[in-house]
């Protein structure tokens, strides 16, 4: 039996030959090209496994195709972030091709440059996270490259999204809130232009959603939102000074999970219980479900907007020129985090009206 050649000396006249094909046959096996019958395939795979074949990226790129998708994320630390990356893997899994993870840099957060890297490296295709990004770069981009967002509701785009039904999702939170008796909702939303209402990013929608919400409910007097930097510790700071106020709310819906962790634990070192001021977040990060925290929030299904990104992506690859916009229905997660607000009894406190 012939010894197996080094990884990277076997060419694929060597697979065409072990599988008693044409080199043609074996680049459509090898780009999942349509018309592949399952047995020509099987025959390939095997000569691929038993030869330990590896195509060269650099031609492949020569030749205008590398096998690799480039995925745009704004940054590492964001738990939620992983989900998205895990779906998009699992739908590539059965593809030849190899996902690439570019996070922004800090300096330029809003995505340019890492979307640019990628694109530059000749990747086929680019799912990206960037609320930041203006639309009609990302039109030019999309003509030169197949490019799937997630999290941009744009309509009117060249491009391909992926969003979660954001208004839904947050009057899922709203609703519940009210149902179990709170009137006094603060909203805590990013200081950034990413809170802007009609700007179309998920924090906008979610603000908007809130707003109405507060409205249908009769208590446009009393609504209030408090910004705060994306974060945990930030979102801590800014809550222990709203909890320290005389007309402290007896609810909190953060339009993330992270800046909701921080809500949290200003509560606890305020020394109050979410009888006293619940907590709702967004996103269903992995730790909300820690019995010591048990933060009730929205699942926005990130897996799932990872590979169906992901599929829409390799649609675009194989040919499709239509735009696809496709929305995610969210679901709420009640945890211990959000109860009935407790009566506070004696007079009637002064509010803020219609404090924003």
């Amino acid at each position: 039996m012939a010894s197996r050649p080094p990884t990277g000396s076997v060419t694929i006249e060597d697979v065409a030959r072990e599988a008693g094909v044409s080199r043609a046959a074996v680049s459509k096996v090898i780009r999942n090209a349509y018309g592949v019958s399952p047995a020509m395939k099987a025959r390939v795979t095997e000569a691929i496994e038993k030869l330990g074949y590896r195509p060269s990226v650099s031609a492949r790129g020569m030749r205008g195709a590398t096998f690799t998708v480039g995925f745009e994320i704004p940054e590492l630390s964001n738990p939620f972030f992983p989900k998205l990356l895990e779906g998009a893997t699992a739908a590539l899994s059965d593809s030849p091709y190899q996902l690439i993870i570019a996070p922004a840099d800090p300096a330029h957060a809003e995505g340019y440059r890492a979307i640019q890297a990628l694109v530059d490296r000749k990747v086929d295709g680019v799912i990206a996270v960037s609320p930041m990004v203006d639309p009609a770069w990302l039109d030019a981009l999309a003509a030169t490259v197949p490019v799937v967002m997630i999290g941009r509701h744009d309509r009117l785009s060249a491009y391909d999204t992926v969003v979660s039904d954001d208004a839904a999702g947050a009057h899922l939170v709203m609703r519940h809130l009210l149902d179990l008796g709170h009137r006094d909702i603060v909203h805590l939303t990013p200081e950034s232009g990413l809170a802007g209402v009609g700007s179309g990013v998920p924090q906008a929608i979610r603000l908007a959603a809130y707003r109405e919400a507060m409205q249908e409910a009769g208590l446009g007097d009393r609504i209030r939102t408090v910004r705060a930097p994306n974060g945990e510790p930030e979102a801590r700071r800014v809550a222990l000074q709203l909890l320290a106020e005389p007309d402290r709310p007896t609810a909190v819906f953060a339009s993330h999970d992270e800046p909701a962790l921080g809500v949290l634990h200003a509560v606890a070192d305020a020394g109050l219980t979410p009888a006293e001021v619940s907590v709702a977040g967004y996103d269903d990060i992995q730790i909300a479900a820690h019995p010591g925290i048990s933060l009730t929030t929205v699942d926005q299904h990130g897996e799932a907007m990872g590979r169906l990104a992901a599929e829409l992506l390799l649609e675009r690859i194989a040919g499709r020129s239509e735009t696809r916009h496709e929305v995610v229905r969210p679901d709420l997660v009640v945890r211990t985090s959000t109860r009935p607000p407790r009566p506070r009894g004696g007079a009637a406190r002064l509010r803020a009206v219609g404090r924003t």
